[in-house]
């Protein structure tokens, strides 16, 4: 990679998901047999129906678990380099956006929105980007604060001269 490629800042955004594919499947697993035994219950007692609507149950609850964990394939590379803040968007199902903010006219700005989590903007000659959706607040904040430092370091280099200390 060229000197003035090498990356000043970097940033892997995924978003969090506090269960692992394996605590997933003992969550729904659990969930299915605690409802299919409530359903039988309910079975022997003569309300029949309770079954099949408890099956709807499970597979609409299955469905929106695989939903989700699916969303964990997601992730955002931010890329701070000399010439431009390159950030590639790669969705659930792998596809790929990726453009570039010019670094000389890039600022970031943390947008408070009442009763919400901050929007962190890129801005760059008329161009306003939102990235980092999937983080809290806290985390939004202290990437926002590292990216405006790298950026603050890259403007603002501190030249240390050998010669110009003092014996």
């Amino acid at each position: 990679m060229a000197e003035a490629e090498a990356p000043l800042f970097e940033a892997l955004i995924v978003p969090h998901r506090s269960l692992s594919p394996r605590g997933l499947r003992l969550l729904l697993a659990a969930i299915c047999i605690l409802c299919g035994a409530s359903a039988f219950t309910f079975v022997r007692l003569g309300a029949w129906p309770v079954g099949g609507f408890t099956g709807l149950e499970l597979l609409l609850a299955a469905w929106l678990f695989r939903l989700n964990a699916r969303g964990a394939k997601a992730s955002e590379l931010l890329l701070l380099s000399p010439a431009a803040l390159r950030v590639i968007h790669t969705d659930p199902r792998g596809a790929r956006r990726e453009w570039a903010l010019p670094t000389a006219w890039l600022s970031v700005t943390l947008e408070e929105r009442p009763g919400r989590t901050p929007a962190l903007l890129l801005l760059a000659r008329g161009t306003r980007t939102e990235v980092a959706a999937a983080l809290g607040e806290a985390e939004k904040r202290d990437l926002a604060r590292a990216l405006a430092e790298a950026l603050h370091r890259w403007r603002h280099p501190v030249f240390d001269n050998p010669q110009l200390r003092e014996p």
